[in-house]
């Protein structure tokens, strides 16, 4: 059998002893806090990442530490490759090494076409669409043999609704790269997939939104409610444990049946 000499093939140690372990991006709020709280209630150590707000990293660190798990807060921003090596670094250096990676960091802004102000434009792309793409190589290069990659897209790629062109072109973009992330991580025992919420009360969702728009999203998937961040914390995580691991190359879309 030939084996391949990629320069990524010769960093995929073996799976240590000690716990695994993720490192999660915007993992200080909303869907990403749910998503390090609940890697760390299934035993992992895990590396909460934020771009601007360490209180909130912290508050999400303490959760888990006073529910008796591991975790660490590290600053960086998802679209700066030296940041983003250097908390892969840390990840190493701190618990041993990196087995799952989570790219909950997003950024969004709502606007028709003909309207939308450019710099946003060019914002969303640095975090969604870049972004993605420098903590994905980062991924592929250091993730240990039966690692997961797990990015974020939205429902909205298929929904289509108004307002969310650029942010949902961004999120296009992640669908695209992650889907052939997977096919080039061949032979490494390593799955790619991204996880495509609904509506989802976060802060996020919430923000500018009145009763009656909420309502009326809330009642549009067949469950009639809005999604948890539990509930795609729950997705992520069977995505990032063994127990999910034939699931590979795939689009999930969460979000109680909306289109």
């Amino acid at each position: 059998m030939t084996t391949h000499t990629h320069h990524m093939d010769q960093r995929t140690p073996a799976p240590a002893a000690g716990p695994r372990v993720a490192i999660v991006t915007g993992g200080s709020r909303g869907i990403g806090r749910a998503v390090s709280q609940r890697l760390a209630g299934d035993g992992l150590a895990v590396v909460v990442n934020y771009a601007r707000d360490a209180s909130a990293a912290d508050e999400t660190v303490a959760a888990i530490t006073e529910a008796g798990g591991r975790a660490v807060a590290v600053r960086a921003d998802v679209a700066e490759e030296e940041e983003i090596a250097a908390l892969f670094d840390r990840a190493e250096e701190e618990f041993g090494g990196v087995d799952v990676v989570v790219n909950a960091a997003g950024r969004m802004t709502l606007a028709p076409i003909a309207d939308l102000d450019l710099a946003a434009l060019d914002a969303m792309h640095r975090t969604n669409i870049r972004g993605t793409f420098v903590v994905a190589r980062q991924a592929a290069r250091r993730l240990r043999a039966g690692g997961s990659f797990v990015g974020f897209s939205t429902s909205v790629v298929g929904a289509q609704f108004p307002t969310y062109g650029a942010y949902a072109a961004s999120k296009g973009a992640v669908e695209a790269m992650t889907l052939i992330l997977a096919r080039e991580l061949r032979g490494r025992d390593i799955t790619v997939n991204t996880v495509a919420p609904g509506p989802t009360a976060t802060d996020l969702f919430l923000d500018g939104k009145t009763p009656e728009q909420i309502e009326r999203l809330a009642k549009t998937p067949p469950l009639e409610r809005l999604g948890t961040p539990d509930d795609i914390a729950a997705v992520v995580a069977f995505l990032g444990s063994p127990a999910g691991h034939w699931v590979n190359g795939q689009i999930l879309r969460a979000n109680g049946g909306l289109v």
